[in-house]
């Protein structure tokens, strides 16, 4: 066995131990239910070590990540449904059958048709059914709203549909837009949020032709905000001054400020 090996399989028994009787009472009475929203929480915790690019600072949050999956794959042994071997050998599986250019005899080809091959190897995979799919089936509703927007778009334009418009994806951002304005004068909340919807899906629409992921320049775009809003925070208190307290044109150079130094 090696080092790889032992370290995985000493991981997978301290869960073992953990669950056992003779182990710790908050592991033991966790679910797959209850452990959701920490298989989310350090998801998103090894995003955030990425883009601040410290090796171990990923490598705790990707063990933070393990843990959740080992912790979960256990849960599921005990049920006597699989355990993580199977876990393992099933996306090992998955790999080797999606690059047949790798792991068989086909041929190597462009990149466009390595994905449309393995988007067909994926569909052939799904269990038949005499029940038809929904064109767009197979999107998680639990994902964040614009990658969901996204695999969406993305599936009705392998399909062969795209919306229609006259003036490309830009040109629906500029119909949206001028929509939402005209919302803006009445009182109706639920409207203005239609619209506001729409223009968003034309914003996802324009970044998935522009091979862009709308929801990471969303977060990094974010990130950025925070960081400008923290530096005039601190600017404004090393003057003793509050948000509050501050002239709005003060404010306005502040935030200039930052703008340029973050381009720096």
């Amino acid at each position: 066995m090696n080092d790889i090996s032992q370290a995985f399989m000493r991981l997978v028994g301290i869960m073992a131990t953990l669950r056992s009787p003779q182990g710790c009472p908050w592991d033991a009475e966790q679910t797959p239910e209850t452990l959701r929203p920490y298989l989310v929480e350090e998801t998103y915790e090894v995003l955030e070590a990425i883009d601040h690019g410290e090796p171990q600072a990923i490598r705790e949050e990707l063990g933070d990540l393990l843990l959740q999956i080992v912790f979960l794959s256990r849960l599921f042994e005990e049920r006597r449904e699989f355990h993580i071997g199977d876990v393992a050998d099933a996306i090992a599986d998955k790999l080797i059958r999606r690059h047949p250019h790798v792991f068989a005899d086909a041929p190597d080809r462009d990149l466009a048709t390595l994905n449309r091959q393995w988007n067909r190897i994926k569909e052939e995979e799904k269990p038949f059914s005499d029940t038809p799919r929904p064109l767009l089936h197979g999107v998680p509703e639990t994902l964040p709203a614009l990658m969901r927007a996204a695999k969406f778009q993305g599936k009705a334009h392998r399909a062969g549909f795209d919306p229609p418009a006259a003036d490309g994806p830009t040109g629906t951002i500029h119909t949206e837009l001028a929509r939402l304005e005209i919302t803006l004068g009445q009182p109706n909340q639920g409207v203005q949020e239609e619209a506001i919807g729409d223009l968003l899906l034309a914003v996802v629409d324009l970044s998935r032709h522009l091979n862009i992921d709308a929801e990471e320049a969303l977060r990094k775009r974010t990130n950025h905000f925070a960081m400008r809003v923290e530096q005039v925070g601190q600017e404004l208190t090393d003057e003793g001054l509050t948000f509050q307290e501050a002239p709005s044109d003060k404010l306005e150079r502040l935030w200039v400020k930052t703008g340029a130094l973050t381009k720096k």
